[in-house]
């Protein structure tokens, strides 16, 4: 077969999730299997796979063969399971990579669930339809096996178990990821998702994984964890050393974009209303009881973390001095954890607006606190440090009632968001970000896998019409029977 671009993905959110129109579709799911030099291991793994999705799986399916640039006979074997068997379809890449050939077939592929797992079968496969139900549902976005559930079942060694828990443990430390297992060579995900999450994803290799989950995970889609019963393969090639090497070096990549707001995160956003907390309640205005509950939770931990600053700060200067500085680190961090956990902001949009905003609430909030503390020294004349923190704390209430009106009503008014939100599902970009692209955007990079200057695709050939394997070209373009 040969290469072309991905189809053109229109800018926006997500449309809502849906159960998939099964009656509609021929080949619901497609099972990638990415190789390198598995000439040996090759043909009883795909005809384990195809004989347990013949008799259980209930819609259509194809296996397709990712050969990452092999160099033994692996080509050869694919070609012939390619010709045997109906729902296979092999595929060359002359570039090694697992992502790249995820990406590539993923992004060709038109099935609406798309999967992969290890040529090892070192999963269980009847953890394959409770993988990819959720996704035909319309329940997920994504589906991953999990070794590290509590039900799961694992037999492996204890560096391998210890590398994998490391990992997970830095991910989580670091990136903030909530899922629990990001190694495993067993997931899945909805091909709508794919078409606009796979653009974001840099890495071609090991960390392609880790990477997709988590962007999709800060994007809010939702990920599915399934425990798995998984078999360590002692024969496995995969470099230990050098791929956690590059899996650091993946993290930190992706750690500093995210910090930076450099990935365009809204675009896999679901649209409002798609997550049942954002219902309209009956006579309470659109949003607000879910803001009022993300606005007290901020609050809350932001009055921790000013008390805390404020006994510190008053080790060494004046109650007022003491004040100022800790009011103003902790409403930095407040007007930031607002806009993106109580008014749902993404990205870099307005953020120095909404922060210069957020000074002006803070100041107002700094003359409540600083006239009670002067009301309290001219009453009292030396009080002491615990009648200071509890009218701190009185005057901090009356200035978080008065910061959330100024938050729902000035900094992130109801019409931006309406605006912002019409523009996505329109297909616009933001008004403020046309002209801030990152360098994760996605429409400032030409390559293979460029949002904005895409070519359509033809479909996806169908097994049978494929022509006779000798007359099939690679996609380089190279005929197979030159290699």
């Amino acid at each position: 077969m040969t290469t072309t671009q991905p189809p053109r993905t229109p800018l926006g959110s997500l449309p809502p999730r849906e159960h998939l129109p099964l009656g509609r579709i021929a080949t619901v799911l497609d099972v990638v299997i990415p190789v390198y030099n598995e000439e040996s291991d090759l043909e009883p793994c795909v005809r384990r796979l195809h004989e347990h999705l013949a008799r259980t799986f209930p819609y259509g399916f194809r296996i397709t063969i990712a050969d990452n640039a092999s160099t033994d006979r692996t080509p050869d074997v694919a070609a012939r399971l390619d010709d045997a068997i109906d729902e296979v379809t092999a595929v060359r890449l002359e570039q090694k990579g697992r992502g790249r050939a995820l990406r590539t077939v993923w992004s060709l592929s038109e099935a609406p669930v798309l999967a992969y797992m290890d040529v090892d079968l070192s999963t269980d496969l009847n953890a394959l339809l409770p993988l990819v139900a959720p996704l035909i549902s319309g329940h997920s976005d994504l589906a991953i096996g999990s070794r590290l559930s509590r039900s799961a079942r694992v037999v492996r060694g204890p560096k391998r178990e210890f590398i994998s828990r490391t990992y997970n443990l830095i991910l989580r430390g670091s990136l903030a990821a909530r899922f629990s297992d990001a190694q495993c060579g067993f997931k899945a995900i909805r091909k709508d998702v794919a078409e606009r999450l796979l653009p974001m994803v840099e890495d071609t290799g090991w960390f392609f994984d880790t990477e997709m989950l988590v962007l999709a995970e800060r994007a809010g889609l939702r990920i599915h964890e399934v425990p798995v019963d998984w078999v360590d393969d002692p024969n496995s090639t995969v470099h230990i050393v050098r791929t956690a090497t590059d899996d650091l070096k993946g993290v930190w990549r992706v750690g500093r974009a995210l910090a930076t707001g450099a990935l365009p995160l809204d675009r896999l956003a679901r649209p409002f209303g798609d997550d049942p907390r954002d219902r309209e309640l009956s006579g309470v205005p659109g949003g607000l009881a879910r803001q009022l509950v993300g606005f007290c939770v901020v609050g809350g931990l932001s009055t921790l973390c000013y008390l805390a600053l404020y006994s510190l700060f008053r080790l060494g200067l004046g109650p007022q001095l003491a004040n100022a500085a800790a009011l103003l680190v902790s409403a930095i961090g407040n007007t930031a954890a607002n806009r993106r956990l109580t008014f749902g902001v993404r990205g870099r949009d307005r953020a120095i607006r909404h922060q210069a905003q957020g000074l002006v609430v803070f100041a107002i909030g700094l003359a409540l606190t600083s006239g009670s503390l002067a009301a309290l020294d001219a009453a009292s004349g030396n009080a002491s440090h615990g009648t200071e923190l509890a009218v701190l704390v009185a005057a901090n209430l009356a200035a978080t009632v008065l910061r959330f009106l100024l938050f729902r009503a000035w900094v992130f008014p109801e019409r931006e968001r309406r605006e912002e939100r019409h523009d996505s599902r329109d297909g616009h970009e933001p008004r403020d970000s046309r002209d801030r692209r990152g360098p994760y955007d996605s429409r400032d990079r030409r390559g293979p896998y460029d949002l904005a200057d895409r070519h359509e695709l033809p479909d996806l050939p169908d097994r049978h019409d494929l022509p006779d394997r000798h007359d099939r070209h690679d996609l380089n373009d190279t005929p197979r029977s030159t290699r």
